[in-house]
C-alpha cells in the first residue's frame, strides 16, 4: 500500500512539472501496463482494479496538492538538482522497458517509431518554452465546457509516456491559471472560505471531469495498440523516454553551474535512478 502511494506521488509530481511526463513515470515505476488494464477493466474487474488504483490515486492527489504549493520553491532555489532528479527518475525506468524488446528482432519500423516519438517530444518542448496568453477562468457556460475539453486533452497527454500534460496546458495558456486555482482552492479549504471554495469548484470540477473522461478514452486506445502492435509500442516508448531528459533541459531555467550544484546535481540524478529502479521492482 505505502509503495503504491509513493509511486502515485511520483506520478502526481511529474504531471505538475512542465516537460516531465506522468506516463513516463508510470513506465519507470513498472506499473504502466497494469494501470492501463485496471482503468479499461474498472467495471468488469471492479474490486481488483480499485484495490490497485486507489492508493496510486491517493498518492497522486496528495502530490498534486503539495506540488501546487511547494514545487515552485524547489525549482526556484534548486533548479539543477530538481531537474536532474526528474531526469534520473525517467532514466531509471529505461531498463524495465528494454527487457520487453531485448531478444526480439529489430525492424526498420521499430526504429522509425522510436525516432518519430523522440522528435515529437523534443519538438513540443522547443515550442513550449513560452506560454501563450493566460486563459480566462471566470465562471460561465462557455468556460465550463472549455475547461472540460482542456481536461480531456491534458489527461490524454498525461497518460501517454513521454508527453507532458502540464506542457500541453502551458501551450494552451491554462497551466498557471489551473495551478493557481488549485492553490486558491486549498487555501480556501484551510480557511473555510465558502466563496473561495465555490469559485474553486466552478473551475476544478469541470476540469476534473474532463481529466477522468480523457484518461478512460486514451487508456482504451493504448490497450488496443499494445495488444496489436506491442513491439512498435515499446520502441515508441523508448523514443519518448530518451527524449524526455532533452525536453526537461529545453524547458528548464538553469543558473550558472557551481562545484556544489554540480556535485549535488549528480547525487540527485543518481538518487532518481535508484528510486525509479527500486519502485519499479
Amino acid at each position: 500500500m505505502i509503495k503504491s502511494i509513493l509511486k502515485g506521488m511520483v506520478i502526481g509530481i511529474a504531471n505538475i512539472v512542465p516537460g516531465v511526463s506522468g506516463g513516463t513515470m508510470m513506465v519507470s515505476m513498472g506499473i504502466y501496463d497494469k494501470l492501463i488494464h485496471c482503468i479499461t477493466h474498472l467495471f468488469s474487474e471492479f474490486k481488483k482494479s480499485v484495490a490497485f488504483l486507489f492508493p496510486i490515486a491517493i498518492g497522486m492527489l496528495v502530490a498534486i496538492a503539495g506540488s501546487a504549493v511547494g514545487l515552485t520553491w524547489l525549482f526556484e532555489h534548486f533548479p539543477i538538482q530538481t531537474n536532474l532528479l526528474f531526469i534520473g527518475l525517467i532514466l531509471g525506468g529505461l531498463p524495465a522497458i528494454w527487457k520487453n524488446v531485448k531478444g526480439n528482432r529489430l525492424k526498420v519500423g521499430h526504429v522509425i517509431a522510436a525516432l518519430l516519438f523522440f522528435g515529437m517530444v523534443v519538438g513540443l518542448a522547443a515550442m513550449g518554452e513560452t506560454e501563450g496568453t493566460a486563459a480566462d477562468l471566470s465562471f460561465n457556460l462557455v468556460n465550463v465546457l472549455l475547461l472540460f475539453l482542456v481536461g480531456i486533452v491534458a489527461a490524454a497527454t498525461m497518460v501517454i509516456p513521454g508527453v507532458s500534460g502540464s506542457m500541453m496546458l502551458m501551450l494552451m495558456g491554462f497551466y498557471y491559471p489551473v495551478l493557481n486555482a488549485i492553490k486558491n482552492f486549498i487555501s480556501a479549504l484551510v480557511h473555510l472560505d465558502m466563496n473561495g471554495i465555490l469559485v474553486g469548484c466552478g473551475i476544478l470540477i469541470p476540469f476534473g471531469l474532463g481529466v477522468v473522461a480523457g484518461v478512460f478514452g486514451i487508456a482504451k486506445l493504448v490497450e488496443v495498440i499494445f495488444e496489436k502492435f506491442p513491439m512498435y509500442a515499446y520502441w515508441a516508448i523508448i523514443g519518448l523516454i530518451v527524449a524526455s531528459p532533452f525536453a526537461i533541459l529545453l524547458m528548464g531555467t538553469f543558473p550558472a553551474v557551481t562545484a556544489v550544484s554540480a556535485v549535488t546535481g549528480v547525487v540527485a540524478l543518481a538518487a532518481g535512478v535508484i528510486i525509479a529502479m527500486k519502485l519499479g521492482e
